[in-house]
C-alpha cells in the first residue's frame, strides 16, 4: 500500500485542491499572506502524512509526523476562519471546508491512536 491510497490523505488531498480552487478568488492583496498560509497548510497535512508513512518503521517519527500533520492541519482552519470572517468565503462555503477538516482531524487522530494499524511496530 502507498501513503496516497490511505484514506486520510485522499480527503485531506481533496480538501488542500478545494481549498486551492477557492482560494484563487481571494482578493490580490492576501496573495502573500492569508491566500499563500492556506494553501501551504493544507499541502503540508498531506506531505506530513506521507512522511508519517514511509517512516512507519520508526514509532516516534510516525507519531510526530502525524501530529505535525494534525497541526498543519488545526492551522487550515484557522486561516479559513480569517476567510469567513473577512467575507471571502461565504458561511456555507466555511462550514462545509472546515467539516471536511474536522473529518481529516479525526482520521488523524485514528492513526496516531491506533499506529499499528498502519503498519507501525512499537
Amino acid at each position: 500500500m502507498d501513503f496516497k491510497d490511505l484514506l486520510v490523505y485522499r480527503k485531506a488531498f481533496d480538501l488542500a485542491m478545494e481549498i486551492f480552487e477557492i482560494s484563487k478568488t481571494f482578493p490580490k492583496e492576501e496573495t502573500y499572506s492569508l491566500t499563500d498560509q492556506v494553501r501551504r497548510s493544507s499541502r503540508s497535512v498531506c506531505a506530513n502524512i506521507g512522511e508519517a508513512y514511509r517512516k512507519r518503521r520508526y514509532f516516534k517519527h510516525f507519531i510526530s509526523k502525524s501530529s505535525d500533520s494534525d497541526s498543519e492541519n488545526a492551522e487550515t482552519q484557522v486561516w479559513l476562519h480569517f476567510a469567513v470572517a473577512c467575507k471571502y468565503i461565504s458561511e456555507e462555503v466555511y462550514v462545509e471546508l472546515n467539516q471536511k477538516s474536522l473529518e481529516v482531524g479525526r482520521l488523524l487522530n485514528h492513526m496516531i491512536e491506533n499506529p499499528n494499524k498502519y503498519g507501525v511496530q512499537s
